[in-house]
């Protein structure tokens, strides 16, 4: 009798054990689907709603262009952590191309042009959303802000110029180059294929504010237009131009197209 006692107490400690995890499981899955009912509730609602968001995009400067990056990690309803990345070229106000003037067969160039200049940033900042879209086919309204470093990258601009029946190339150095500056001798630019091994490297920081419209109906993707200005600044000043003063500081508006997914 108590074999058979011990034997219906296991069994009955079994069942109940077996009964309470499917109690926990239906619990589990019950709750679940609530989160993803209110989910789909508010994406409905034109609620912006995730975890995370991967982002990519174009810019248009009003003195250059870039690419970007960004990761985002949502920390409140409204707020985001954001961390980005971002590559662009700034152009000099004085730039202009010119022609040659000798008459033999070649491409344009930059007169007085000395170094190209690329800025690679690495930044953090928020995204507070100011206004939801109100429903799937509105638009949220997103304010953003970050910081962070600019490593300034010079790469010196080449001239292809004729050497008697060879051409060579040659870069400005010292002020005293004067064939550089637009000699009969000057075929053309050398291209993007020279001064990548000279390259200078500058170290300073940014600051960046925008507002983004993120008009996606779905709120898994993002799809954006988003107008900002940024102001960078250098340790030392930045030589683009001959005859021209450097600066440190750079300030620009922009324009970018920005994509990508949400989670």
């Amino acid at each position: 009798m108590k074999k058979i006692a011990f034997i219906l107490g296991l069994s009955g400690l079994a069942l109940h054990g077996a009964a309470q995890e499917k109690t926990d499981r239906t619990t589990r899955r019950n709750e679940k689907r609530q989160k993803i009912n209110a989910m789909i509730r508010q994406e409905e609602e034109g609620v912006l709603v995730y975890r995370k968001q991967t982002i990519f995009g174009a810019q248009l400067r009003t003195n250059g262009y870039g690419i970007l990056f960004e990761l985002g990690r949502m920390k409140t309803p409204r707020m985001t952590a954001i961390y980005t990345a971002e590559l662009t070229e700034t152009k000099h106000p004085k730039e202009d191309k010119s022609n040659n003037s000798n008459g033999s067969i070649g491409g344009s160039y930059i007169y007085g042009k000395i170094n190209n200049f690329y800025a690679l940033k690495l930044g953090y900042g928020r995204q507070y959303i100011l206004g939801q879209k109100g429903n799937k086919n509105g638009v949220a309204v997103i304010a953003v802000g970050e910081g962070g470093l600019s490593l300034g990258l010079l790469r010196p601009y080449y001239l292809d110029i004729r050497d008697g029946n060879t051409k060579k190339a040659i870069k400005f150095q010292d002020g005293d180059t004067a064939a550089f500056l637009g000699g009969d001798e000057v075929i053309g630019s050398s291209g993007l294929g020279k001064g990548w091994n000279e390259m200078k490297l500058q170290p300073g920081a940014y600051v960046k504010a925008a507002i983004r419209f993120d008009f996606n109906k779905y709120n898994e993707r993002v799809q954006a237009i988003q107008l900002g200005v940024s102001l960078e600044g250098y340790a030392q000043n930045i030589q683009q131009m001959a005859l021209v003063k450097p600066r440190r500081l750079f300030f620009q508006g922009h324009l970018a197209y920005l994509f990508g997914g949400r989670k």
